[in-house]
């Protein structure tokens, strides 16, 4: 790709880095220009659930294409996404009736925000402060970097930031000051939504933290009728083990953020699911109350055969099973690694696991390229954040190439 125009994300073009060129894709392989298989250890940045290019997935995008590109969504409708969204309605818990349609996991973030100031604005209530957790990531437009950890992937654009509080991350031990921080914010009468990356914090390192504190966190926000935001964007459709991380500690958001594997990974499309209180708070005769937000491709019609496709496997196929199995699998290459000098923090949830490894921290760590570029050499796709290692393949990879990632990180451990 010497020579190519394409500005990449998160990358640092000045570090002439190799860019190896993907042409195809199939399961949990990419197959690059060159001729090369390589392991997706990452599910291509968390979207790919079941594999690349699922035969259903790919028939349904097919078939919509030859019906209906895209249309207009203001004002006007169409079958694929009516489906999606009383497809998703009975999927997700009972009280998320209300199906608003996005691009992506920042803008269903920012969405859920402009949908809760927008629900205390037409009650008349001056609430406008948004909680968020130390760590948190919610994405890269200008909302979403608001409520996310201040540092080196915003601190640029700080001037375009608006001010949040914060909760510390409960940390196993530390939970309680989690939880009075929580309280002590939403004892003023000012807040208006809490949004938290549900028992998983991606980007900011993968850190895990116990069901029971994100079921006390919702029983706070309840308790001085704080809106609930629940970022699944990354969490959802299995990776914690359950369909939502909400499951596991038995709670209900008032708006939930869905994106990366609603289509099985395969098109960009996400969605904010919200309560019928939010829905009637902009349900009025009046133009001026309606809920203001949009883009071009809202709820793309191949998108929504693509999601369509998606709550098909997961309706037809065992893919709980699946990702239980998967979960096992790995939780055995784990305590392989757990023993390996310089290994810290083994930890796992659901199908997601992540590890330290001894360095100086920071996700500019000097190791990570080092660390990325063995794991291309050694035709595995993994991406360290900073000095944490974490694995996040499709759910359909085969012990075979789950083995060859788990090796290429012991080997680069070693070196």
């Amino acid at each position: 790709m010497s020579g190519s125009p394409v500005w990449h994300p998160f990358t640092q073009h000045g570090l002439q880095e190799p860019i190896p060129c993907v042409e195809r894709a199939e399961g949990a392989r990419l197959f690059t220009r060159d001729g090369r298989a390589i392991v997706d250890g990452i599910s291509s940045w968390w979207v790919t659930t079941h594999g690349h290019n699922h035969p259903r997935i790919v028939a349904a995008i097919r078939e919509q294409a030859g019906l209906l590109d895209q249309i207009i969504f203001a004002g006007w409708t169409h079958e694929p996404a009516d489906t999606l969204a009383r497809a998703l309605v009975e999927t997700m818990p009972a009280p998320l009736t209300r199906v608003f349609f996005s691009d992506s996991g920042s803008t269903s973030v920012e969405v859920a925000v402009k949908m809760a100031l927008g629900y205390w604005a037409a009650r008349g209530e001056p609430r406008h402060r948004i909680v968020v957790m130390e760590h948190g990531y919610h994405g890269d437009t200008v909302g979403a970097m608001s409520m996310g950890a201040r540092g080196v992937f915003n601190r640029t654009y700080a001037p375009l930031l608006f001010d949040v509080g914060q909760i510390p991350f409960p940390a196993e031990g530390r939970e309680q000051a989690t939880l009075d921080a929580l309280e002590r914010h939403c004892a003023g009468a000012d807040v208006a939504a809490l949004v938290v990356e549900p028992l998983a914090l991606g980007a900011g390192g993968m850190l895990f933290y116990a069901p029971w504190v994100l079921a006390e966190i919702r029983a706070v926000c309840a308790r001085h009728g704080v809106l609930f935001v629940a970022d699944e964007v990354m969490t959802g459709w299995g990776r914690t083990g359950t369909l939502l991380a909400c499951e596991q500690a038995g709670v209900v958001p008032d708006l939930l953020c869905l994106s990366k594997g609603l289509t099985g990974g395969s098109l960009p499309l996400a969605v904010t699911m919200a309560t019928d209180a939010l829905f009637d708070a902009h349900y009025d005769s009046d133009r001026a109350r309606m809920f203001f937000h949009s883009s071009s491709y809202t709820a793309n019609p191949i998108a929504c055969a693509a999601a369509n496709a998606n709550l098909a496997i997961w309706r037809d196929e065992p893919v709980s099973d699946r990702i239980a199995a998967l979960g096992a699998r790995q939780a055995a290459h784990l305590r392989t690694l757990a023993r390996l000098p310089g290994v810290h923090d083994a930890r796992r949830l659901g199908t997601i696991v992540a590890m330290e490894v001894a360095g100086e921290g920071g996700y500019l760590s000097s190791r990570a390229p080092r660390m990325a570029a063995a794991f291309r050499e050694a035709g595995v796709l993994l991406r360290p954040l900073g000095d944490t290692i974490y694995v996040m393949p499709p759910y359909c990879i085969g012990d075979g190439d789950l083995a060859s990632i788990y090796e290429a990180i012991a080997e680069a451990v070693a070196g």
